[in-house]
């Protein structure tokens, strides 16, 4: 015969991470690349926040706001794609690199991601 628990344990809530701003200014509504690289303004109605080093670097990318906000063919479906395009992508790591550096040093930097991308090359 079971046993009845007189207090039943209550499962804890999940403490919600908090997301730090982006440190890359961008117009609220715009895509990053469709300014960057077009000069195009406009608002879009859907913007996919792309964090600027993923992989293993993805939650330093989340703690220090390096990530922008992208419009679905600049983050994953169009030839100037982050995910597709490794020029794009890179020119966009340098500038997150570049952000950074004006708060912090080379070296932090080189401590928190493991590589330099302004000088690659």
């Amino acid at each position: 015969m079971r046993q009845q628990v007189m207090y039943p344990k209550i499962p804890a809530k999940k403490k919600r991470k908090r997301h730090k701003k982006s440190i890359i200014r961008q117009q609220a509504g715009t895509c990053y690349l469709c300014v960057k690289l077009h000069g195009d303004y406009r608002t879009h109605r859907v913007l996919h926040e792309h964090h600027i080093f993923g992989g293993p670097n993805r939650s330093a990318s989340e703690a220090e706001g390096l990530k922008v906000s992208l419009c679905p063919e600049h983050h994953e479906t169009g030839p100037e794609a982050v995910h597709r395009n490794i020029q794009i992508m890179r020119m966009v790591q340098q500038a997150g690199q570049a952000e950074y550096e004006k708060t912090h040093s080379r070296e932090e930097f080189m401590r928190l991601f493991g590589r330099n991308y302004i000088e690659e090359g």
